[in-house]
């Protein structure tokens, strides 16, 4: 089983103070930083897009785990690895990569320049569609809430998803939405090793009792 990570979204952290998020989130013990970007097209929410990013790039010292919800990757990628992005998710549903040619050397070249090559499945997909891809990949994000919004409770049905794309897939598979002690438990029994968590962290008082709490929920030995 792949050593397990804790990745906090900050789509729920305190824009108002965001570096003192970052820094505070990473003093607890982050692994990676999750940034949810959203075009108000794919999902029905905007949330924040290559100047936020720069900005969080500015003052963390994690890898930035960058999330492309949105209708077109394709022309926002140079902004965003620019920005400092070090791995890029795009969801295999955009319409910009519906190609499988296309989305196929999109993820080829993200790996040749070095970049962390992620696809993501909205709940309604079935893992199947990611099958065609799982060489060019680094991560696979399983997507545990319908996307769009933080807050979510998570669905059950995904966990089965997440069995199944671990047993065609070594690398690492993340996890997003509904995220808290008792689902991490679930979810890492059937195979995820980076949990993304973004109101299990910070709504919580203390972040580093909060990621212990999620680096904890390991599954009870068969």
């Amino acid at each position: 089983m792949r050593k397990l990570l804790v990745a906090p979204s900050l789509l729920a952290c305190d824009f108002t103070r965001l570096a003192e998020e970052v820094k505070a989130v990473e003093r607890a013990g982050a692994d990676w930083l999750h940034l949810d970007v959203m075009d108000g097209h794919f999902v029905p929410n905007i949330s924040f897009g290559p100047v936020i990013v720069e900005a969080v790039h500015r003052v963390a010292t994690r890898p930035l785990d960058v999330q492309l919800m949105i209708e077109h990757p394709e022309q926002f990628v140079e902004a965003f690895l620019a920005a400092g992005t070090d791995h890029l998710t795009v969801h295999v549903e955009s319409a910009g990569l519906r190609d499988p040619d296309r989305l196929r050397e999109f993820l080829q070249q993200l790996r040749r320049r070095k970049i962390r090559a992620g696809l993501s499945l909205r709940p309604t997909t079935p893992a199947q569609a990611l099958r065609p891809y799982l060489q060019d990949l680094d991560q696979i994000l399983v997507m545990t809430v319908e996307p769009g919004f933080g807050g979510q409770a998570f669905l059950p049905e995904m966990v089965e998803k997440i069995r199944q794309c671990r047993a065609w897939f070594d690398g690492d598979l993340v996890v997003d939405g509904g995220i808290n002690p008792r689902t991490a438990t679930l979810v890492r029994a059937a195979g995820a090793n980076v949990l993304v968590a973004g109101t299990a962290i910070f709504r919580q008082p203390h972040y580093e009792d909060a990621i212990a709490a999620l680096r904890a929920a390991e599954p009870a030995p068969q």
